[in-house]
């Protein structure tokens, strides 16, 4: 790939751990992101969407919260070696609104790493 427009779809699960007698939690995020590729990296971004059931404490509830959110999503790979390189993701939503237990807030993930790319020739 020399340079192009570059149309992506993430889906990210994250097992939550057990906090209290709750159990744990499950966050499922999918984004459609569109971005730019060159040979040696790519940078993407888009809105997402979460489905999500999460242990959760407020000042005086604690409990299991469930529900949707919305957010964006971004994304950028650098290859330095070849196939292997470094990944960047970044995921922002809005999360617990009508909850007794959480009220809305927003949820910032980042994840930093190493990525390797595989190509079919």
């Amino acid at each position: 790939m020399q340079r192009d427009i570059l149309l992506t779809v993430h889906d990210m699960c994250t097992i939550l751990p057990s906090t209290q007698e709750d159990g744990f939690g499950v966050y499922n995020q999918t984004s459609v992101d569109i971005g730019y590729a060159w040979e040696d990296g790519n940078v993407s971004a888009g809105p997402s969407v979460a489905f999500y059931v999460m242990p959760a404490c407020g000042i005086t509830l604690c409990g299991l919260v469930g529900g949707l959110a919305v957010g964006g999503h971004a994304q950028a790979n650098a290859y330095v070696a070849g196939p292997l390189g470094a990944s960047v993701s970044v995921n922002v939503d809005w999360v617990g609104r009508g909850s007794l237990v959480l009220p809305g807030y927003v949820s910032v993930v980042v994840v930093a790493g190493p990525v390797l790319r595989w190509s079919a020739k």
